[in-house]
């Protein structure tokens, strides 16, 4: 029971590699705020793992409002006592020539992929202070390492999530706070499941393990990362890519 007593937050928690996490968390003892704007996935996930007792909470968040994020970090607390682990998983993506991308749509990326990393670790950095510490993994990407056409405000800010990953991590490391990153590769969730044949078996080539990722492979690195077997790992992004960045 990595988590046992303790207390995480995972944003976009009601799908998808979110959903899987805090199963995961659940799994290893911890009590967990699911952070999304899908109700009915969110009070179903919720629903689902209260059934023997209750372990964690669906709230209603939009992650690019401050008011929105504090109150969901006070909920942790007032609802379980402290908390001990973040994880920032919500996010967009838009696909298309940059000389086609509007200001309004670059802006929507970057506030619900980089402003809601932000907002989220302020906050609750400020309780894990109070509490002796904690862990912070952010969902970055494989495009936060490389690039990729028609992708330029996705890959700014994920990008953008491991910079400020690493200056998290040595701003707050003598608080006992690890922040890291996580970057999967493509990954078989909700996200590209209309994706048609031809498609997919492209972005299966693109990965020398053949296959996409499951978002389960992305929890357990999550779990990993946010757990004491990690103790002396902050500021760094671990790749979770079946090799796609390895060529």
């Amino acid at each position: 029971m990595k988590f046992k007593d303790k207390v995480a937050i995972v944003t976009g928690g009601a799908s998808g590699i979110g959903e899987y996490t805090v199963r995961e968390m659940v799994n290893e003892g911890a009590r967990v705020i699911i952070a999304d704007q899908n109700d009915a996935l969110g009070t179903a996930l919720a629903l689902d793992l209260n059934q023997v007792k209750q372990t964690v909470i669906y709230t209603h968040v939009d992650v690019t409002n401050e008011l929105a994020v504090e109150q969901m970090v006070n909920l942790a607390v007032s609802e379980f006592g402290r908390l001990d682990i973040l994880f920032n998983n919500a996010g967009v993506g838009t696909a298309c020539p940059t000389t086609d991308l509007s200001l309004e749509d670059w802006r929507k990326v970057l506030s619900n992929n980089l402003d809601s990393v932000f907002l989220a670790s302020k906050h609750a950095i400020r309780m894990m202070k109070k509490y002796g510490g904690g862990s912070i993994v952010n969902n970055s990407s494989i495009l936060g390492h490389v690039g990729q056409k028609n992708a330029a405000a996705y890959s700014a800010s994920k990008g953008a999530v491991i910079n400020l990953t690493k200056a998290l991590a040595l701003e707050y490391a003598m608080e006992n706070i690890r922040v890291n990153a996580v970057c999967p590769g493509y990954v078989d969730t909700p996200f590209i499941a209309h994706f048609d044949e031809e498609k997919r078996n492209l972005l299966i080539s693109l990965h020398p393990l053949g296959r996409l990722g499951k978002p389960e492979e992305i929890a357990r690195a999550v779990v990993f990362l946010s757990s004491d077997d990690a103790s002396f790992i902050t500021g760094t992004s671990l790749l979770v890519d079946g090799g796609y960045t390895a060529q």
